[in-house]
């Protein structure tokens, strides 16, 4: 009574499909491009494909997300922001009001209701977000700035979605939205908030650049990509190897071969686009005249920016640049969970001597000791499997930390064999050393 309940690997809904070879059916779709992300992703059973371009997300890459999400939280509300939720169904006046209902085209998702009626599934939320603002009347510069930002499913209709969540029609997005007094306070939340994305890259230990980037559809006039050197990107990006200049190509002229900074040759490299910022000015809160009044109470358009992170994407990108061929590596403050446990094989000398029970004292020990790793810890039961099988198996999941019963833990004072998958170490250590050992790993 009071322990918490070991889960079992068998009870998981992880359906896996680790001894998968060759590319054919991944998606079920002969012939489409596969990445590391999906391939790994599906053979670990952590998605499943729908429709084109939208996957189920299965019980380990939700546990993912949800303290992707945490970490994300963490970093927004240190930079004053406050979560709130905007429906996904956004009406065509306001999109025609901003001129994007035409320039979008058809990425957008439009439906009309029974009332006839024209609406779109949000990509994004500029028109939506401006608009709640704008209906507060009587906005004070005391109230400002304002940092709003939301953790919501987005939709897109791209005409090729391809490589898992790295392009799909149906994601999960960080989008925040800001409203500023003046030109110079929107400029420094526009830094808080990049500040805030180098510290969430730089805790989840994801190689990343930041670029300077078309505004696209979305406008406004300065923006940067923050974006994961890898290379099936989809993006070009030319950059100093100082680290003087980085930008999207999409922004360079053509004669330009060398830094404007230092002169060094620039060079070319592929990246995928995990977060992107933008300083809007008055693009949308002239349309929808989200208004405050000044210290000498005189009405004032807010100036505003908005700043999106790709949840799912930075998932799978993680997978992709951190993984190898055939194992997934995931940025260990993020894995679904951090501790597996392989109790000895069915009718084994180690099982027959107390291994196994000694295994699963330490689970209960370990769980009751550190109550944050409970619901992180996975017990392997399928005994009828040897050690090596499900070491192999572990391997491939990615578990930051592995725990064995093998051959030492018959030893007088037993002693269990840890392998820690981010440094490829493997200790032997005692029940207290391998709490003590595993007392630093964090959970958001």
């Amino acid at each position: 009574p009071g322990r918490a309940k070991r889960q079992l690997l068998s009870q998981l809904f992880q359906p896996l499909n680790l001894q998968a070879g060759g590319e054919a059916g991944w998606d079920g779709r002969a012939g489409e491009p596969t990445c590391r992300s999906q391939k790994l992703m599906l053979q670990a059973g952590l998605i499943h494909p729908s429709s084109p371009g939208c996957y189920y997300y299965l019980p380990p890459t939700v546990r993912a997300m949800e303290k992707l999400i945490k970490v994300m939280d963490e970093e927004m509300q240190a930079v004053g922001g406050q979560k709130l939720n905007v429906p996904s169904l956004s009406s065509a006046e306001l999109w025609r009001a901003s001129g994007r209902w035409d320039q979008m085209g058809p990425e957008l998702f439009r439906l009309v209701d029974r009332h006839g009626k024209g609406y779109c599934l949000g990509p994004t939320h500029e028109e939506a977000v401006t608009e709640l603002v704008a209906a507060q009347s009587n906005l004070s510069y005391k109230q400002l700035p304002l940092r709003l930002y939301q953790v919501t499913r987005k939709f897109r209709d791209e005409p090729k979605p391809r490589f898992g969540l790295l392009r799909s029609r149906e994601f999960y997005m960080k989008d925040m939205y800001t409203f500023d007094a003046s030109k110079e306070a929107a400029r420094h939340t526009y830094d808080l908030v990049c500040d805030a994305y180098r510290s969430l890259f730089d805790r989840l230990g994801l190689p990343f650049v930041k670029v300077q980037a078309a505004t696209g559809s979305i406008g406004g006039t300065v923006s940067h990509e923050f974006q994961v050197p890898a290379d099936i990107g989809e993006d070009r990006l030319v950059l100093c190897p100082d680290g003087h200049f980085a930008t999207n190509v999409e922004m360079l002229n053509e004669e330009q071969t060398s830094c404007p900074t230092c002169g060094e040759k620039l060079t070319q490299t592929r990246g995928i686009e995990v977060g992107h910022t933008f300083y809007l000015g008055t693009k949308y809160s002239s349309v929808s005249n989200a208004v405050f009044y000044s210290p000498q109470n005189k009405l004032q358009l807010a100036e505003m920016g908005c700043y999106g992170l790709g949840v799912t994407r930075i998932l799978a990108a993680s997978i992709e640049v951190l993984s190898t061929e055939d194992s997934i590596r995931w940025p260990s403050l993020i894995a679904p969970y951090q501790v597996c446990f392989i109790p000895p094989k069915r009718g084994s000398k180690e099982e027959e001597e107390e291994g196994a029970a000694l295994l699963e004292r330490l689970y209960d020990d370990l769980t009751e000791t550190l109550p944050h790793l409970a619901g992180d810890s996975v017990l392997d039961d399928r005994t009828q499997l040897t050690i090596g099988k499900r070491l192999k198996d572990a391997n491939k999941l990615g578990y930051p930390y592995v725990v064995i019963a093998g051959k030492r833990v018959c030893e007088d004072s037993p002693v269990f064999e840890v392998w820690n998958q981010n440094t490829s170490e493997v200790l032997f250590l005692t029940k207290e050393g391998v709490i003590e050992l595993l007392s630093k790993v964090q959970v958001p």
